[in-house]
């Protein structure tokens, strides 16, 4: 038995960031699908085929990809994950909310998909960089005020 066979080979992307992980990790060729709303990395929609948006997914093209693992990301794609469980698939849904969450959840991925060691190396890396901007930052005078809004309708400013 190929031990690289045990994790998963075709998966599903239903948000940016998961793609975007893969993508670092050297493993873009095990996804088979991402959402629409996936921008990075540049031209990743013309790779690979569009089958959700973020709270809408087209359930028979995703059942017709045969992945055997589907990532989604929050309670707003909890109908889509049912649909999927119910259709037989795995799903994997994390609930990210900060950074110390988001740098796990990278972790937990790259240990899915055989890349944990990679994974946590990358999260380190950006801890790193994160601390750096930390020292930089902190001797500003005067403070910048930031105002992130996360979508635009309904207007949500960062969570």
């Amino acid at each position: 038995m190929n031990l690289h066979n045990l994790y998963p080979q075709r998966i599903v992307c239903l948000t940016e960031e998961t793609t975007e992980l893969l993508y670092l990790l050297g493993e873009q060729g095990r996804i088979v699908g991402v959402s629409g709303f996936t921008v990075r990395p540049k031209g990743v929609r013309k790779e690979k085929p569009t089958v959700s948006t973020f709270l809408d997914a087209k359930i028979d093209e995703i059942v017709a990809l045969k992945p055997d693992l589907v990532i989604g990301f929050s309670d707003l794609q909890a109908n889509i994950a049912k649909e999927l469980i119910e259709a037989g698939i795995t799903v994997w849904v994390n609930n990210h909310r900060s950074v110390e969450e988001i740098m796990k959840m990278m972790v937990q991925l790259g240990t899915l998909v055989g890349k944990g060691k990679e994974a946590f190396a990358l999260v380190q890396q950006v801890q790193a960089q994160i601390e750096d901007f930390q020292q930089i930052s902190a001797q500003w005078s005067p403070k910048p005020k930031v105002y992130f809004e996360e979508w635009y309708d309904p207007l949500i400013s960062g969570i």
